[in-house]
């Protein structure tokens, strides 16, 4: 059955959803359970944790990454395409015009006490984002007993955050063997009387969305052509020791064995950048952490700052400012193409 959601209204909501998605994956994952969950009721409850476990379970920005899955649920390729994009192109922006004032004027206190007032915010709002998202996903005692043990496992065991998905997907297979309904997805505090049946896209597989080989293999082909060509052109007319090479062969990689979300990606690109490239230092690095949480967009944006002070100290003959965004603008395409290509195909 159709939806009735015309193409241009998706936009409309993709965009407000990306000019006010400011907090990382938690404030933003948030934003769109509140605006296409609540107030929209576009998506069940159920289908979009269930979306968000997916995405999460996937190599890159979880939020970016459910934002393109539910606009190709909405409008196929087209929708996750504009979805996807916008979700990105705001933080883009910014994080590329703020990375220009920052090697320009970051040594002024006035831009330097801007930028620390502006992280202290973001606090606040990542809080009340975790504490909004956890009420809604930790519906029962189990499940925040997972929570608990899983937070203590990453923060003081420094467990491997794929293990910490393994051994919780386990326990949730093994209580449902059992007939409980700890962690049945409804068991969530879901808005009341709403479910995946009363949404515009209802309970049953959008036809889109039905699997079909050759369709997704030409799309996989395509998008990992987009993906890997400026990398190969990039190696082989320059050789792989130049700056521009390093960093797309590094964020290529990183776009393939990061998992756990955005600050799961932070920790690698931050020792990595820092301890073996010597792109930037560590408060640099930190810098860019707050520019990011301070943007809208992914909080992985970050790694378009990173890029830009790569290529800005080493420009390769072009002047350190074009060197800067060139490289931030290679970033970012290395970083966020692959995500497409996860989506439409492992959807």
């Amino acid at each position: 059955m159709p939806h009735g959601i015309s193409f241009s209204a998706a936009l409309r909501v993709w965009l407000h959803i990306a000019l006010l998605s400011f907090g990382g994956p938690a404030g933003q994952i948030a934003l769109m359970h509140r605006i296409l969950v609540e107030e929209k009721r576009w998506i069940g409850e159920q289908r979009f944790l269930s979306a968000l476990n997916f995405c999460t379970l996937l190599p890159g920005p979880e939020a970016q990454q459910l934002a393109t899955y539910i606009g190709w649920l909405l409008h196929k390729t087209k929708g996750g395409l504009a979805a996807g994009a916008l979700f990105v192109a705001p933080g883009a922006i910014a994080i590329m015009a703020l990375s220009l004032v920052y090697v320009q004027y970051g040594a002024l206190s006035w831009v330097a006490g801007l930028f620390f007032g502006i992280k202290a915010a973001v606090v606040a709002i990542v809080f009340q984002a975790v504490i909004r998202i956890g009420g809604r996903a930790l519906g029962s005692l189990p499940k925040r007993a997972v929570a608990v043990i899983a937070f203590l496992a990453l923060a003081i065991g420094n467990v491997p955050f794929p293990l910490i998905v393994i051994v919780a997907g386990a326990i949730g297979w093994l209580f449902a063997r059992t007939g409980s309904t700890a962690f049945t997805a409804l068991d969530h505090g879901a808005v009341k009387g709403f479910s995946d049946a009363d949404s515009a896209l209802g309970e049953g597989v959008p036809a889109h969305a039905q699997s079909g080989g050759t369709r997704t293999f030409i799309t996989a082909f395509i998008l990992l052509l987009l993906w890997l060509l400026p990398i190969i052109m990039l190696v082989m007319l320059l050789g792989p020791d130049n700056r521009f090479s390093q960093i797309g062969l590094f964020f290529g990689r990183m776009a393939v064995v990061t998992f756990g979300g955005a600050y799961a990606v932070l920790a690698y690109v931050g020792q990595a950048v820092v301890e073996q490239y010597h792109w930037l230092t560590t408060a640099e690095m930190l810098d860019g952490l707050g520019l990011a949480e301070s943007t809208p967009g992914p909080l992985i944006m970050v790694t378009q700052f990173v890029g830009f002070l790569a290529g800005y100290r080493d420009s390769g003959g072009v002047s350190p400012l074009m060197g800067g965004v060139l490289a931030g603008l290679l970033t970012t395409w290395v970083t966020f193409m692959p995500c497409f290509l996860w989506i439409f195909v492992g959807a």
